[in-house]
């Protein structure tokens, strides 16, 4: 059977030409001129997809987004015919829960490829659990809510912000929208913008023609041409220096790239989705980011919460944890003890998830294989490393100093993060037993406590195979 599609416009033309543009795609059309024409066309029949221009004789598109949300829970998804250059009611119709938009006068391609993606979208509840398995974990209230609040921007084309701390799966929630979205079947192209030396960046982004400069062989697609189609995630995106953030936007709101040394723009298709862990409210205000790029990705935020706001899903996630270091190591999981689940649950975790992980990675290096103990998670030792240490006591007879370094303090100007320095620990430690063994892998296991197939896989996950 084929697609339904009901087009609200109040002029005989345009809806003639809409609907023309739609049965060409194989698409039936029911019209209505009025948003008292739409409701009753909704009571009536079920639609796939539905296109609606903003201004109405007794009301406006935006009126009939918010009904459909609210009566019809986002189905069918809406798109939003727009005056050229009014982006404020685009956003506006993205925030209420608008599928996308389109603006005048209407490009009949840019139209076609946004029913195309609207009509790959699953009815709510059809979307396969399996889908989204092994991204969002946690039985927690706000776990819970995040999901849901996933699944519901998911039906929508719009950029979304997701704000959260250092490692509490930012980009988990990111590979979630796009996998329950219109997308999926397309690429993911996640960008860490902190990560590109700043010299490449506009290359690496857009991308460069043959001989546009020196070290230029070839031609050479940048990562928005590479997220064509699929869903384009900017990472630590307060990162980007102020003229990316200038052409970025340009890039986001024109849908096209100039790849260096082009003398034609690029066509690009691709959902943005944003994040960071800085507060990016803070950065407009205090002139590090564009106050009209944060207003073009921030349409819809959702937050993702930290770890030690749902404690109580820290046994789940560990033992899926530890089921897959075991299972890249070759061996059965090791059990995590009642005491050892009992510390973790009263860990801060200020690294969240990701330093769940080298948590329990350092303990299965440690354990006996059999069973991992309070003791095995040293955690002692990460709140050493990012404790200060205490003032020290001062006298009018003592003079200040600079307080003195001391055994495991953690200091940042060495290390990009914590766990780069907890890593750094284990290497030493590793690399002494072997020192003193004169490289007796047996025995350098058996003076760290560990067994040979864990000294392996620790060798080779540090780089010291060789």
């Amino acid at each position: 059977m084929q697609p339904l599609a009901l087009v609200v416009d109040d002029e005989p033309d345009i809806c003639e030409l809409l609907t023309l543009t739609l049965r060409r795609m194989a698409v039936d059309c029911h019209t209505a001129s009025d948003l008292a024409g739409a409701h009753k066309l909704l009571r009536e029949h079920r639609y796939d997809f539905c296109l609606t221009d903003m201004r109405l004789p007794d009301g406006d598109g935006l009126e009939l987004v918010q009904y459909i949300q609210e009566q019809r829970d986002g189905d069918p998804p809406v798109a939003v015919i727009t005056a050229h250059g009014n982006m404020d009611t685009a956003i506006s119709a993205l925030k209420k829960g608008a599928f996308d938009f389109v603006s005048k006068p209407v490009d009949l391609e840019r139209l076609r490829s946004l029913v195309q993606l609207a009509l790959r979208l699953q009815k709510p509840g059809d979307t396969p659990a399996q889908q989204d398995a092994g991204l969002l974990l946690g039985d927690a209230d706000n776990m819970q809510r995040l999901r849901r609040q996933v699944a519901k921007v998911a039906r929508s084309d719009a950029p979304i912000y997701i704000s959260g701390e250092s490692g509490s799966g930012k980009e988990l929630a990111a590979r979630s929208i796009h996998a329950q979205g219109a997308r999926a079947d397309r690429p993911f192209v996640p960008i860490n913008c902190g990560a590109i030396p700043t010299e490449l960046m506009e290359s690496e982004f857009f991308g460069h023609r043959k001989g546009s400069f020196t070290g230029a062989h070839k031609d050479k697609p940048g990562l928005l041409q590479g997220a064509s189609g699929g869903t384009l995630f900017l990472d630590e995106v307060a990162d980007l220096p102020l003229d990316m953030q200038v052409k970025l936007l340009r890039a986001i709101q024109e849908k096209c790239v100039r790849p260096i040394g082009a003398s034609e723009e690029v066509p690009i298709d691709a959902r943005i989705l944003c994040a960071t862990h800085k507060d990016l409210a803070r950065e407009v205000a205090e002139g590090r980011f564009r106050s009209d790029l944060y207003y073009r990705i921030n349409v819809i935020e959702i937050a993702v919460p930290p770890l030690r706001e749902r404690a109580g899903d820290i046994p789940l996630l560990a033992n899926i944890i530890m089921e897959r270091i075991a299972s890249n190591a070759g061996v059965n999981p090791p059990a995590l003890s009642d005491e050892a689940l009992g510390a973790l649950q009263e860990y801060p975790f200020p690294g969240n998830v990701r330093q769940l992980e080298n948590i329990l990675e350092r303990a299965f290096t440690l354990c006996d294989q059999q069973m991992i103990r309070a003791e095995d998670l040293l955690l002692e030792r990460d709140v050493a490393a990012v404790s200060p240490p205490p003032a020290p006591k001062q006298s009018q007879e003592t003079p200040s100093r600079e307080p003195e370094s001391y055994p495991g303090q953690f200091d940042p100007g060495h290390y990009a993060s914590l766990d780069e320095f907890l890593q750094n620990i284990e290497k030493e430690a590793i690399e002494a037993a072997l020192l003193e063994t004169r490289w007796n892998r047996t025995a350098a296991a058996q003076k760290l406590g560990i067994s040979f197939r864990s000294l392996r896989y620790r060798l080779k996950k540090l780089g010291l195979e060789d």
